[in-house]
């Protein structure tokens, strides 16, 4: 297949996180996919070392999936699930929750991670007044975190592009300090060996604010979308301890670590935590159809359910939550995930990623190298009169010469499909070791 469009028939489409003029006046299209490669308008196969946006972590256009999604939508393409249902969300909720970490027994279906957030600090303040605590209102998120770009999310959030438009944002929104400390802990291998009494800033925020104003602590096992920063050795044990002392319930945003991408279903079951509510989406349908999944403990769900019968438990929801045909996607997923082992093959292949990503060290401009799981990062220099542009450029250069990066900020994220194979790791780093030497 070879589409051209011409540039005037881009203009309706103002995209999302794109530097609009740009990608308009020189645009990187996309018209097909299957397993690891996508295919551009112009017939190029380009290799995914992105899934697709942490999302396609079963590689494009897998039979199970595409066939489940085939037959759902000609036998039930809606119902919606307030106050009706319909099996297909209730088989993959059953589904979800046998895969779950323990003592998570029930699923409130969004359609996004930025939902999936969303309903999740909702969640945490209306258990606090269920509990009779309607003090406890207050929010802890984490400078650099990314939790989506819904009012809520974005309050939590610490990236500071993503909030300097938007005003004041939620009022009773405080931050931890980030965890990324390039002194100590450059070219770590996995973990970091320093900083895991940064979690203590929690302890920082209750003195100042008190326990008894505090709902929940927001954070994500392994920050990837501000850069792939990556918790210091038991930093997220110490900073669940402390939210467990104080009656704050802990929220694990994992929209992109769960599903296999550290070698484990979860994240929270990589770095053996036991979070009280954990957000996801992108690979709970493979990035098919738009869905996301809170997991909450039987603790905070039973709060809710105390009134009488008749009366809604929750006052929230979307009209599309547990969507036939996502759930459909949802359940062809997981199964493709089982019967290709996909969720643990991360830690079997981690090795050789980390060797290849590390081999990156001595590159032009590079500071920083990190890797967790089939998670990897490189960190450049920032040109101090042009922030952002030696990753751009970097990014750009490497979709012309046949693999796909994820740029943000001067950093280059990387995270494949988990069916990547070790020869097709080899041409994901030659191709972007020879741009990185190329652009020196």
């Amino acid at each position: 297949m070879n589409v051209q469009i011409k540039p005037n028939d881009l203009a309706s489409f103002w995209m999302p996180f794109t530097a609009n003029k740009q990608f308009k006046a020189n645009p990187r299209l996309f018209v097909g996919a299957k397993d690891m490669h996508y295919v551009t308008n112009d017939g190029r196969k380009v290799l995914d070392g992105t899934s697709g946006l942490w999302c396609v972590n079963a590689g494009h256009c897998r039979p199970k999936i595409s066939e489940a999604i085939k037959q759902q939508v000609d036998t039930l393409d809606f119902a919606g699930t307030f106050q009706m249902g319909h099996t297909r969300a209730f088989e993959a909720a059953s589904r979800l929750t046998a895969l779950a970490p323990k003592g998570f027994d029930h699923v409130f279906f969004t359609n996004s991670g930025s939902e999936s957030v969303e309903t999740a600090l909702k969640m945490a303040i209306a258990y606090h007044r269920a509990k009779g605590n309607a003090t406890k209102v207050r929010l802890i998120g984490r400078e650099r975190g990314y939790h989506g770009v819904n009012f809520g999310g974005m309050s939590v959030g610490g990236i500071g592009p993503n909030r300097k438009m938007f005003g004041a944002l939620v009022a009773g929104v405080d931050h931890l300090r980030h965890t990324h400390d390039l002194s100590k802990n450059a070219f770590t291998r996995g973990e970091p060996e320093h900083g895991a009494e940064l979690a203590d800033d929690l302890e920082r925020l209750v003195a100042l604010h008190d326990a008894s104003t505090i709902a929940a602590v927001i954070v994500e096992p392994v920050a990837c979308s501000t850069g792939v920063l990556i918790p210091p050795k038991g930093y997220l044990k110490r900073l669940e301890a402390i939210a467990k002392k104080h009656d704050i319930l802990l929220i694990a945003d994992e929209v992109i670590t769960a599903f296999g991408r550290l070698g484990t279903p979860f994240g929270s079951d990589y770095f053996g935590i036991s979070p009280d509510i954990i957000t996801t989406a992108k690979g709970v349908t493979n990035g098919t159809i738009p869905m996301g999944a809170v997991f909450v403990k039987s603790h905070v769900h039973d709060a809710f359910m105390n009134g009488p019968d008749w009366v809604i438990d929750f006052f929230h929801g979307y009209t599309y939550s547990g969507h036939p045909v996502a759930a459909a996607a949802c359940i062809g997923t997981l199964d493709t995930y089982a019967e290709e082992g996909l969720l643990t093959r991360a830690a079997e292949i981690a090795p050789y990623w980390e060797e290849r990503v590390h081999a990156l060290k001595d590159l032009p401009h590079v500071i920083d190298v990190r890797n967790i799981g089939l998670i990897g990062a490189v960190e450049f220099a920032p040109d101090p009169a042009q922030p952002g542009k030696r990753a751009f450029d970097r990014f750009v250069k490497a979709f012309e010469d046949g693999i796909l990066v994820r740029q943000t900020g001067d950093i280059i994220a990387l995270s494949p499909p988990l069916i990547i194979s070790k020869s097709e790791i080899d041409q994901l780093f030659d191709t972007f070791g020879k741009v990185l030497k190329e652009m020196n």
